[in-house]
């Protein structure tokens, strides 16, 4: 931050900075986190309770108001209206950093759409601490954060995942794990996964197992604590194979009506089918020919 809050503003605007706090272990905090939480003219805090013990241990002093779930539009549009007065406004959540699944979105949003500058200081975020020690594939990657309690929407989303081919990541409570491990192998049939519990605290635990590993040692040990899943993606091999499988039980006639049908034109739809069945074209004109010569 170029000026300290006590000092004269200029015109224009004032900056909103994403300031990544703690998940766990409060030494994680960075010293430009810190300095411009205290720099501040106000901190906007998802949970104002659990974020002045946060201040209060770094003896920070900088006013504060809540930014939370249910107030997510009102007091954003609030918010930006600070900003354009030319106040400067971190906003930090209850861990980790805002904008991740939590009303801070909606705040950068605004503050966008109205020209407000916004920059984000980096820190702890747990979707990526899990990731890196998981043990799992971390190039690619797709983070879920809390699957949606709406059953339509929640079965839409589990529907997705079964074919991911990349590393899933997910948020859980604690009184949700056991209930939610069986419905992820349901779904995505037996994964490796990686349950990791109350990341860069004290009694930090990382259970690498498969989905029916997870499941039996949280049937004998009640889940404790904050979790991330980190799951294996889908084999891409697997689903190529059952791909093959399910057009192979098709006729090349059937499966060039099902594109045909789709406007696609009779040469691209040789190709497709082709490519579906893992053979040449050449093997797909001689079955179709076949097959007209067969209807004589």
């Amino acid at each position: 931050m170029e000026h300290n809050k006590q000092e004269n503003r200029t015109a224009g605007p004032g900056t909103l900075y994403l300031c990544a706090t703690p998940i766990g272990n409060l030494e994680d905090i960075t010293l430009r986190v810190l300095r411009t939480l205290k720099e501040a003219d106000l901190i906007a805090a998802e949970d104002t309770r659990d974020s002045g013990k946060l201040l209060s241990h770094f003896q920070i002093d900088t006013p504060m108001t809540s930014y939370h779930e249910y107030n997510r539009i009102e007091k954003a549009e609030w918010l930006a209206d600070e900003l354009m007065k030319g106040k400067n406004i971190a906003l930090i959540t209850d861990a980790g950093t805002p904008g991740i699944s939590d009303p801070g979105e909606d705040l950068v949003r605004i503050c966008a759409e109205r020209g407000i500058p916004v920059t984000s200081l980096p820190g702890a975020a747990a979707c990526i601490t899990a990731l890196t020690v998981s043990g799992l594939p971390t190039r690619r990657f797709a983070f879920e954060a809390f699957l949606p309690e709406d059953k339509k929407e929640r079965r839409r989303i589990l529907k997705e995942l079964a074919t991911e081919t990349r590393t899933i990541i997910i948020y859980t409570a604690p009184h949700d794990v056991k209930s939610l491990l069986p419905e992820l192998k349901e779904a995505l049939g037996e994964r490796r996964i990686a349950v990791c519990r109350e990341l860069t605290k004290r009694y930090e635990t990382i259970l690498r197992t498969d989905l029916t590993g997870a499941i039996e040692h949280f049937e004998a040990e009640a889940p404790r604590g904050e979790f991330v899943l980190v799951i294996d993606g889908k084999d891409p091999e697997e689903i190529r194979r059952n791909e093959q499988e399910a057009w192979a039980q098709m006729s090349v006639t059937e499966h060039m009506r099902y594109y045909e049908e789709q406007g696609v034109s009779h040469k691209e739809a040789m190709k497709l089918v082709a490519k579906d069945r893992g053979v040449g074209k050449r093997e797909i004109y001689s079955a179709l020919l076949e097959s007209e010569n067969s209807s004589f």
